[in-house]
């Protein structure tokens, strides 16, 4: 089942690449939590206590954080290295750990941190893709939204994942809306007549890999001991590389893979130490 959820993530960068061309990037996030909401709407309940919460969660996780991701693929066409700067949300969801909920970490993941920024920065100093470094800006911005949505969930921990996916889209949805009205009016105009492949794209996007690849990863963490299942989530950005090669030729360069391999070893890292310090030190709940 983690494999499954790893190629759907992965795959996810074209289904979002085609409908941003097609759409737009706002209008694209609009139709996306569009979709998503409608297929989440019967889990729709109010959280006594936690609506403030969730209000922020929506802005952050939802609107902030899909919003800069769509920006950098419609100025980007480097989708690898848009996918392996992508994983600096796990040292930044790290870091925030650190500075506002107290979390304690110590030398390997400190350095673990310094290694995944590192070949972040290795890589956007690649003068092949120097075209690319808004994107990779981007993509930053959108990990940093991320990491903070991933703090948030923390604090929803045992909220059904589709009743928050419902409340994410009912927030999103009207910021979205204004954001496309004001930046993109004739792509939003434009929706009646868009082709049936971009609905298949934004489906796919928000069905699929939202709702599908995140409840079932939830489902995961819920009956599993975390040290075995965040690993497994590993692979994503590497197969995620795999796909962008083989469907857009993305080039690769020597400093793109120095600086991938060094950010993937870093996020790898602390992955690994913070799913086992999690097992032993707080019961398993849903992430």
């Amino acid at each position: 089942m983690i494999l499954a959820i790893d190629c759907i993530w992965a795959c996810n960068i074209v289904a979002v690449k085609e409908s941003v061309v097609s759409a737009g990037p706002l209008v694209t996030v609009l139709l996306r939590y569009a979709v998503a909401t409608l297929v989440c709407l019967p889990f729709l309940r109010w959280l006594p206590g936690r609506m403030h919460i969730i209000l922020i969660t929506g802005l952050v996780a939802g609107a902030g954080f899909m919003t800069l991701g769509a920006l950098s693929f419609a100025v980007a066409d480097n989708l690898s290295a848009l996918s392996i700067v992508g994983q600096l949300g796990v040292p930044f969801s790290l870091i925030l750990a650190v500075i506002f909920m107290g979390e304690r970490i110590r030398w390997p993941r400190i350095t673990a941190i310094a290694i995944a920024i590192t070949g972040a920065v290795v890589m956007g100093f690649d003068p092949a893709i120097a075209d690319e470094r808004l994107g990779l800006i981007l993509t930053v911005g959108a990990a940093m939204c991320w990491a903070g949505g991933n703090l948030l969930f923390r604090s929803l921990a045992g909220v059904p994942v589709l009743t928050i996916h419902a409340w994410l889209g009912l927030i999103s949805v009207p910021v979205m809306l204004v954001a496309a009205w004001v930046v993109e009016p004739d792509r939003l105009a434009a929706i009646p007549q868009l082709p049936i492949s971009t609905w298949g794209w934004v489906a796919y996007s928000a069905i699929i890999s939202s709702v599908i690849g995140h409840g079932g990863m939830t489902w995961l963490f819920q009956r599993y001991p975390v040290a075995v299942v965040s690993p497994l989530t590993l692979p994503t950005p590497l197969i995620s590389v795999g796909v962008a090669i083989a469907v857009y030729s993305t080039p690769i360069t020597n400093q793109m893979l120095v600086g991938g391999a060094l950010t993937f070893v870093g996020v790898a890292i602390i992955t690994l130490r913070t799913a086992q310090r999690r097992d032993t030190d707080v019961p398993v709940e849903p992430l």
